[in-house]
Parts: C-alpha cells; sequence; structure tokens
C-alpha cells in the first residue's frame, strides 16, 4: 500500500461504502459490486468501476462494507474467486463473529484483517484527521504497511485488538450510546432552548448515531456477544433508580 496505485475490491456502496470511495480513491482504482440503482448513480459521479462480484472478488484487496447478516454468506461466495493472496477487510462494528466467518470461507493463504474505523458519515463529515480505527490482525503476515498506510497516509489513529478485545469495549462504548440514542430519539419533540452545557454535549453525541440505520442497531446489539450482559446492567441501574425514585415519591404522600 502507498503511492501506487492497485485495484481494491469494494462490496457495498453504502453510506459506509460511499465513505471508502471519498478516501482511498485517490490511492485505489476502485471496482465496486453492488446491484442497487443508487449505487450505479453514486459510481457514475465518482469514478468508480461497478463489476461482477467475481471482478471485485479477485482484486489483490477486498474491502466487505455490506451488513454483518450478509456476511458470512457473502464471505463463502467471493472464496473461489479471490486471489490466493489476497488481503479480505471487514469494517463492521463487531468483529468475533466476521473473523471467525471470513477464517472459516476463505482459503489458508488469502490473508484476512479485521477492523472497525470508530466513525461514520456524521461524524467524519469534516474529515478523518486523527479519527480511530481499530484493527484486530486475524491471519496476517505484515501488518506494518497497513498501519504505516493508516496512520501516515489517511491520518487516522490506528489501535490494535483481538476481536475479543473489541467487542467487550464496545459491547458498552456503542452499544450504550446507540441504546440511549434510541431511547432519547422516542422522547422528540425534545428542547432546543434555556439548554445546559452538559444537556447540548449529549444531545451532540446522539445526533452523531441518529442517522444510523436500525440495521446497524440491531447488530450492535444482537451480533456483539457481549452486548447483552451490557444491556441487563443498563437496564437494573433503570429499574434500581425508577424504584428509589418511586419510594421517595410515596414516602413524600
Amino acid at each position: 500500500m502507498g503511492k501506487t496505485v492497485h485495484k481494491l475490491g469494494l462490496f457495498g456502496l453504502g453510506a459506509f461504502g460511499r465513505l471508502i470511495v471519498k478516501h482511498l480513491a485517490p490511492y485505489f482504482d476502485i471496482y465496486a459490486c453492488d446491484p442497487s440503482p443508487e449505487a450505479r448513480a453514486f459510481a457514475h459521479r465518482h469514478n468508480v468501476t461497478l463489476c461482477s462480484l467475481e471482478e471485485a472478488a479477485a482484486c489483490r484487496i477486498v474491502v466487505l462494507a455490506t451488513p454483518i447478516r450478509t456476511l458470512k454468506a457473502l464471505a463463502e461466495k467471493i472464496a473461489p474467486h479471490v486471489h490466493p493472496h489476497a488481503l479480505v477487510i471487514d469494517v463492521g462494528s463487531v468483529k468475533m463473529k466476521p473473523a471467525a466467518w471470513l477464517k472459516a470461507a476463505l482459503p489458508e493463504s488469502v490473508y484476512i484483517l479485521c477492523t472497525h474505523p470508530l466513525f461514520g458519515p456524521q461524524s467524519a463529515r469534516k474529515g478523518i484527521h486523527d479519527l480511530e480505527i481499530v484493527i484486530c490482525p486475524v491471519r496476517l503476515r505484515r501488518v506494518k504497511p497497513i498501519v504505516r498506510f493508516l496512520s501516515e497516509t489517511l491520518d487516522l489513529k490506528v489501535t490494535t485488538a483481538t476481536p475479543e478485545e473489541h467487542d467487550k469495549a464496545l459491547a458498552a462504548v456503542q452499544g450504550l450510546t446507540h441504546l440511549i440514542a434510541k431511547v432519547m430519539s422516542g422522547l422528540e419533540p425534545l428542547p432546543r432552548v434555556h439548554t445546559t452545557k452538559s444537556y447540548d454535549l449529549m444531545m451532540q453525541g446522539i445526533g452523531l448515531v441518529q442517522g444510523d440505520s436500525d440495521e446497524l442497531f440491531l447488530s450492535i446489539e444482537r451480533d456483539n456477544p457481549f452486548a447483552a450482559e451490557v444491556r441487563k446492567r443498563f437496564f437494573h441501574e433503570i429499574d434500581s433508580l425508577r424504584n428509589r425514585l418511586e419510594a421517595h415519591e410515596t414516602v413524600g404522600k
């Protein structure tokens, strides 16, 4: 990776796939596989070559930017077509399941890197300078050139974790953020005047994930094996607080 232009096969031209195109197009010729009419229009405007599954899978670098519910089947479909020494990368919000699926589906000679960019179209609308990406090397020979490209060329902050370490942390980091955002969205309309700084910061944080799809929310909550325990603790605290407040109201009467 670097200044040499390589072919990059991209599966998925949804919101995050489009963000990938925006930041990787200067360094790669992008061949995308996405049958949607919206993808066709986007590809035409952004010099992306739409191609078949087989052609995208045959690129030396393949990025899977599709919903997690499709990832297992997609890995199995591309397996016969990937280059023997291709680098296959996923960009989803959970890592243990994708890591296992990719290892099981892809030939042993294929390199696998699971990643999670800790940003999306909303939080990256002003650029990706110093935003964080977590990388989980699953089956990889050389990590340093990839880290160098991500940190020096794309100007990202790169951290490394195992898929399990990632999912344990993100069960709270993402799980709670999206859970609270869903609850707050259900309380709309909420005040936008006479607000405090803490309220403004909370609403600003919620606004960064409010536009995310329901599918992403469900993936974060259902596909992360540690999310259920975090939710259980969260709702327990809510119930404890409600009981405390209701007990106080009863005493007041």
